[in-house]
């Protein structure tokens, strides 16, 4: 599932993109700045740091998280997020028995304020087929071993709902601060493709 294997071609979403960028342009309704400025925002600012922050909060706030996994929506409306619209949102949770993870079979949905912009492997055909079909052995194959007696469960966001992993916290945190947990949060274990490893 690495992503250089589909480098050869450009996927259809990538054509699309660049046509509507080049349009916007021409008309003089965005600049080329702006977009960069947009792809950087939800990139390196907004997503990943905002999911992360949720993860962690959820971490070190039990009542915090209680209400993020019934309805993350509502939750995380008290962080105040820029360009926080995700429609619904839901939050599930990694266990020691159950592992979670998130594609979107239909296309691409996901939830760039919480994540950033999708990875390539998360639009490719192959992931958003197989991850249901077979998804212990596709996790294998991003580097994920799981035991066969934890459960694995697939969610498939949709344009109506998006869904975020919360991982569990790795072992060796016990001690660390609600901003430095910030910092061990991966993208990859919020879509369920990796777990967090313990911190020595």
């Amino acid at each position: 599932m690495s992503e250089h294997h589909h480098e050869h071609h450009q996927p259809v979403q990538a054509v699309r993109a660049e046509a509507l960028e080049s349009i916007l342009i021409e008309k003089g309704l965005l600049s080329a700045d702006r977009v960069d400025d947009i792809i950087t925002m939800f990139n390196e600012r907004v997503g990943p740091m905002n999911g992360a922050r949720v993860v962690a909060r959820a971490w070190v706030d039990g009542e915090f998280r209680q209400r993020l996994l019934d309805d993350a929506t509502e939750a995380i409306k008290e962080f105040d997020f820029e360009n926080a619209d995700v429609q619904k949102l839901v939050v599930v949770e990694n266990a020691p028995n159950v592992h979670n993870a998130v594609v979107c079979t239909l296309c691409s949905c996901y939830p760039w304020s919480m994540l950033g912009l999708p990875p390539r492997w998360y639009k490719d055909p192959a992931y958003r087929s197989r991850i249901v079909r077979e998804p212990r052995k596709v996790l294998s194959e991003f580097g994920l071993d799981l035991d066969e007696d934890i459960d694995i469960r697939v969610w498939d966001s949709s344009s109506e709902v998006r869904y975020m992993v919360l991982p569990e916290r790795p072992a060796g945190t016990e001690s660390m601060s609600e901003e430095e947990l910030i910092a061990l949060v991966t993208r990859d274990s919020r879509v369920g493709v990796a777990r967090l490893e313990a911190v020595s």
